[in-house]
């Protein structure tokens, strides 16, 4: 039988659900920090090795947003979708626009899957046709926040590999977590 939270116990989900929404809302002045920096000659420099065998920077960029775009579509349609980056033809001007806007669509609606509310209008995450559907949730964040790091190490690995290394203390800024937070406006720090 299902044991009933306690007042405090609640208490910490909503905490914990709130940490989450902060962690992601950070995530995307990470993307844009990279973005800043990076030497506009990476942007579409071909990856070393076989061609066709990588993305390159802008691709890369293109895929973070589009995905976001899929997650969106498919989990919270009733939020409205910005355009989707062409990763032959976009900016980085466009790229970091267009991260602005799906980042924050994503955090709208984590905020609604995290809210734990009966009215809430997330209640699943699908990533695509290609995988099962999961219900809204920790796991949700966990690999909406993943992805995104998992693409900023390909970004900063390609970055230097081609020539157009980002400097350790620009890089290093996506992991001084404090200082994010103060960028981003909270008026909390990672907790």
């Amino acid at each position: 039988m299902a044991r009933r939270a306690t007042l405090n116990e609640s208490d910490s989900v909503a905490d914990l659900a709130t940490v989450l929404i902060e962690t992601y809302s950070v995530n995307d002045a990470m993307n844009q920090i990279l973005l800043k920096h990076l030497n506009p000659k990476a942007w579409r420099a071909k990856p070393l090795g076989k061609t066709g065998s990588g993305r390159t920077i802008a691709a890369i960029y293109a895929h973070l947003h589009n995905c976001r775009l899929v997650w969106l579509k498919n989990s919270a349609p009733h939020l409205q979708c910005p355009a989707p980056l062409d990763p032959d033809r976009c900016t980085m001007k466009q790229a970091a626009s267009a991260h602005t806007r799906s980042a924050t669509q994503c955090v709208r609606m984590l905020t609604d899957a995290l809210s734990g509310g009966v009215d809430r209008k997330v209640k699943k995450f699908s990533r695509g046709s290609w995988a099962p559907v999961w219900p809204a949730g920790g796991t949700m964040f966990a690999y909406m926040f993943s992805h995104e790091a998992h693409h900023r190490g390909q970004i900063l690995m390609l970055a230097h590999q081609l020539g157009y290394r980002i400097p350790p203390n620009i890089w290093g800024r996506i992991w001084q977590w404090n200082w994010l937070w103060k960028q981003t406006g909270m008026k909390t720090r990672p907790r």
